[in-house]
């Protein structure tokens, strides 16, 4: 192709990527108020249009209730053509009837995630330690993104990456699943060449990986999900193919990367806008006495599970669902033609939901308590959709936000570092516009080393816990003993200044989340 016309389509592709996305933010920052009109004026289910084609939105628990329990009958799963493209044909997406009730479960079976438990809190810990010395402030969601990468590439996959290595297959991953919901156009610099360019390179390195579990001496060493597919495959005699493989690890992947790291951003913004809430937690931790690390308590901590729901209430990763009508089918007096496009919403069902004593709009844990009505509905709260689709990734999203969630206030106190809260984009995933800057640092300073160690045994570092000195202090963070992964050491010569007080509190801005070390318990987790 001649220069001159590959820097032509270049330009275009790129001015239409930029449009793209200059639409979706529109449409995220005015699609909220223009569906609240359209719903108080036609009611919870009406007709609009998305890309020229009818699309019939509903709201409300027993419309979606409908439309979730009819999979199969009334509605089948909608997913763009370039996902199925990029993901392939033998994943869950495509998979139907027994097929995908037996996948489902031996991939996050209850057995499974007890196994990854541990492991998870290691990975959890170790990454928050990392934020913690930062000499500058961080983007919350792209550092999120990296640790659910991490926890998926690690104990789902069981990966060996060094960490030059986990950042390159985390770039690849990122820019596959940027392209992921693109036009199904595979031309040059389309969203989908690129798309199917990086996927290509993931299976090239998962097919490497893949081969040397295969090999493994100790057939009977099955430790994450990956081994547990692998296995269960063998046992009702089926052996998978190196394409199924390749394909199912990717799914692996992108069940627990991009949803949860928007939970878990949500989670941190939250908690920093509603500090009585970490009080509450610290205080749950304290009342069963949580010395020891047991990764069997995160059924005991029931105020902590209700912040994760109210967190999931109110910030949803994903705002709702598509389905295409099997047959025509009447829902709220309305009727749904066949072939038609429903998309049932999220987040208006859970701004609309009746059963909430509480304004829907404030954040309140408390309404997930046992003597409230909104514990006992059901289709009210669907974070995770339901029926036969729902999320693969429910338990293992919600055991993550909480192995995070009781580290962040046993070891942790972060505040904003811009002028005020960002806006929410919604589309297509939820996360502040800015990424959220935060300034993260340890709740109590450990003691000093008194020589660095090297390699993966230890880590050397100075960190902001104090007002900038000429002598900074070092602390000696130990990283988990089961995980070899390496993060540079920073140059205590070369520390920025940091905007905090003479007390120690940031000079201008929010107070910090998590500031009263008094008040904070061992947590048992770590």
């Amino acid at each position: 192709m001649p220069c001159d016309l590959k820097a032509f389509f270049l330009t275009v592709f790129s001015f239409l990527s930029c449009l793209r996305w200059t639409c979706i933010l529109q449409s995220s920052q005015r699609g909220s108020r223009f569906h609240s009109s359209r719903r108080e004026r036609y009611g919870n289910v009406f007709k609009t249009h998305l890309l020229g084609r009818p699309v019939v939105r509903v709201t409300g628990a027993e419309n979606v209730r409908k439309i979730l329990l009819g999979e199969h009958t009334l509605v089948s799963a909608q997913w763009p053509q370039s996902a199925q493209i990029i993901l392939g044909s033998h994943t869950l997406l495509g998979s139907i009837g027994d097929l995908h009730r037996q996948r489902r479960k031996v991939m996050f079976s209850h057995a499974a995630l007890e196994s990854y438990l541990p492991r998870i809190q290691k990975v959890v810990s170790w990454e928050l330690r990392g934020w913690c010395m930062e000499p500058g402030s961080i983007a919350v969601y792209s550092s999120a993104k990296t640790l659910t990468f991490r926890i998926a590439a690690r104990i789902l996959l069981g990966l060996r990456l060094e960490e030059k290595q986990f950042k390159d297959l985390a770039k690849t991953f990122d820019q596959m699943v940027e392209n992921l919901f693109s036009l199904p156009l595979n031309i040059p610099f389309s969203g989908l060449r690129k798309g199917i360019k990086a996927r290509d390179m993931l299976h090239k390195y998962m097919e490497k990986a893949i081969q040397e579990k295969l090999q493994k001496s100790n057939s009977e060493d099955h430790s994450d999900a990956l081994d547990f597919i692998i296995n269960s495959a063998k046992e009702h005699g089926k052996e998978f193919t190196m394409q199924e493989l390749k394909e199912s690890a990717i799914e692996l992947i992108f069940a627990a990367f991009l949803t949860t790291a928007s939970a878990s951003t949500s989670l941190i913004l939250l908690l920093l806008k509603h500090p009585s809430a970490i009080e509450k937690i610290r205080q749950e931790l304290a009342s069963h006495e949580l010395h020891r690390q047991c990764q069997c308590c995160l059924s005991r901590l029931r105020y902590l599970d209700c912040v994760i729901k109210e967190v999931l209430r109110l910030l949803p990763p994903v705002s709702g669902g598509y389905r295409t009508a099997l047959q025509t089918f009447e829902l709220d007096g309305c009727q749904i033609p066949k072939g038609w496009s429903v998309m049932y919403s999220i987040r208006d069902t859970h701004e609309t939901a009746a059963i909430y004593q509480s304004p829907p709009g404030g954040f309140d844990p408390d309404r997930f308590g046992a003597a409230r009505p909104e514990a006992t509905g059901r289709f009210h709260y669907i974070p995770f959709g339901g029926g036969a689709r729902s999320c693969i990734g429910k338990a293992l999203a919600q055991a993550i936000l909480k192995l995070l969630a009781i580290e962040l206030v046993s070891t942790a106190r972060w505040e904003l570092a811009t002028p005020a809260y960002p806006a929410m984009q919604t589309v297509p995933i939820v996360h502040p516009v800015d990424g959220l800057q935060l300034y993260f640092r340890p709740l109590h300073a450990l003691p000093p080393a008194p020589v660095p160690l090297s390699g993966c045994r230890g880590l050397l570092h100075a960190l902001p816990h104090s007002p900038p000195s000429k002598t900074p202090k070092v602390f000696y963070f130990p990283p988990p003993p089961s995980l070899c992964l390496q993060r540079p050491p920073l140059s205590t010569g070369s520390r920025r200044p940091q905007p905090w007080g003479k007390d120690g509190a940031k000079a201008n801005g929010a107070a910090a989340a998590g500031a009263q070390p008094a008040a904070a318990p061992q947590s048992s987790l770590r």
